[in-house]
């Protein structure tokens, strides 16, 4: 993986968690609500570990964030 694409996912990382953080949930009500590990959602969330993550998990979890896909893809800076 480039540097780049690690530093998207990352991103993506936070962002889901921003979300997650702001609808109140925890990891684990997120990962049951979406059918993941919460090992899974916490290495998504964690800045320095490289998980990637399907599009149908993705569209999954802005469902559950109540937030359109494209916001989990608006990185703050």
């Amino acid at each position: 993986m480039n540097k780049k694409r690690e530093q998207q996912y990352r991103e993506l990382g936070l962002t889901i968690a921003y979300y997650r953080k702001l609808r109140g949930l925890t990891q684990i009500e997120l990962a049951e609500a979406v059918d993941l590990s919460r090992t899974h959602i916490s290495n998504i969330e964690a800045p320095k570990v490289k998980t990637s993550i399907s599009l149908d998990k993705l569209f999954d979890i802005a469902d559950i964030l109540e937030v359109p896909v494209k916001d989990l893809f608006d990185f703050r800076s």
